[in-house]
């Protein structure tokens, strides 16, 4: 199995890695979501409204468990009703047509926009509530191992590219931001991928300070061949509490949502990540 992560589409709510954190100024930004549509038309366009009524509250909460509640069915049914706007994107442009249906069945990023005065009140009556202060900046820790190869996951190894990008790419949906340490940092503070995986988050949240970050998003990442798929287990502390999670047989970009997924759930104070 090589070390590229297995690109696994993200389908909904992809809208920038490295977003700017959320203030007034970016209120727009924080009230919209995007999924992956098939064409233009109006039966999936519908489809794409419920994807995309899931993603905005999260995104505006950051609780990843209202999609679960069962409440969101009667919700969804009428999904397109809480859309303020819409906009496509032809995810083949510049890609000539070649076929007899055309741009029928072209994919395309569907972006729906929001307005907090009608979404507020959706979260409020699932018991939630928006998430409108600054997200901090986490700096992560990560130690990836597949059979004899294991490396600690730094901002200037040529091994962890696709990580990094893979990682950032995760960031987006919740308008997470994110930091990866120098290995210099790491070699300062006599740690490497061995000893990171012990290191209590005390002491990861100051490297995470140096590394310009406001706190440590630590894990691992392990190929089993068993689970076909990685391993991933992630920790994070707040207000003096640790938490952690973890996730099984699944893909390099599915592992590192879950990362970005239960900080969210933890940072926005809707507790343990599922």
């Amino acid at each position: 199995m090589p070390w590229l992560p297995c690109l696994a589409v993200v389908v909904v709510g992809l809208i920038g890695a490295t977003a700017s954190p959320v203030s007034a100024a970016t209120v727009d930004e924080l009230y919209q979501s995007q999924t992956i549509v098939t064409g233009q038309g109006e039966e999936n366009r519908q489809i794409g409204f419920k994807a995309c009524l899931d993603a905005v509250l999260v995104r505006v909460s950051g609780d990843q468990r209202l999609p679960k509640r069962p409440d969101m069915a009667a919700l969804r049914d009428k999904a397109g009703s809480f859309v303020a706007g819409f906009r496509y994107h032809d995810r083949l442009e510049g890609i000539p047509v070649h076929d007899e249906q055309g741009t029928h069945d072209r994919p395309h990023d569907l972006t729906c926009l929001y307005k907090p005065d009608v979404i507020d009140p959706v979260l409020a009556a699932l018991g939630s509530k928006p998430r409108l202060a600054e997200r901090p900046r986490l700096a992560i820790f990560l130690v990836a191992e597949q059979g004899a190869r294991h490396f600690a996951l730094t901002a200037d190894d040529q091994r962890g590219a696709p990580m990094r990008e893979s990682f950032a790419n995760a960031t987006g949906p919740l308008i997470m931001r994110i930091v990866f340490p120098e290995a210099s940092l790491l070699s300062a503070s006599k740690l490497d991928d061995r000893s990171l995986s012990h290191a209590d988050m005390a002491t990861l949240d100051q490297l995470a300070r140096k590394a310009g970050a406001d706190q440590a998003l630590a894990g691992s990442i392990i190929w089993s061949d068993k689970e076909l798929g990685w391993i991933a287990d992630w920790r994070l502390a707040m207000n003096a509490k640790a938490y952690r999670w973890q996730v099984r047989g699944v893909s390099f970009d599915e592992a590192f949502r879950v990362a970005i997924r239960g900080a969210a759930q933890v940072l926005s104070g809707n507790g343990q990540p599922e």
